[in-house]
């Protein structure tokens, strides 16, 4: 049994609402989207919960990276920089021009 149309329009607004802003992308946000995709004539119950497994991270929960994947033997501290790197770039702190030259961390 279908949920009428109206009613995936209404929790797909609800969850557009609720999605986190990209600080990185002002001009483009899933949000957005989100919103002009709960205006589509055609929506359907699987996009709808589609977009809610996507908040609720599922697929994340259900297939766990392991440690191995996340710190790789050849550089096992990339992904660790990469997030501090977005973390800092977030609060507007840029590494120095002479680290980067370097290659210091």
């Amino acid at each position: 049994m279908a949920a009428p149309a109206g009613k995936l329009a209404q929790r797909l607004t609800a969850m557009a609402d609720t999605w986190a802003q990209d600080p990185f992308r002002p001009n483009i946000q899933l949000s957005t989207f989100l919103t002009s995709l709960a205006k589509h004539p055609r929506l359907s119950p699987q996009a709808v919960q589609a977009i809610t497994s996507l908040q609720k991270n599922e697929v994340k929960k259900a297939y766990p990276l392991s440690d191995k994947m996340l710190h790789p033997p050849s550089t096992p501290h990339y992904y660790d920089r990469l997030l501090e790197g977005y973390a800092k770039s977030q609060q507007g702190i840029a590494r120095p021009w002479w680290k980067i030259f370097f290659g210091i961390w």
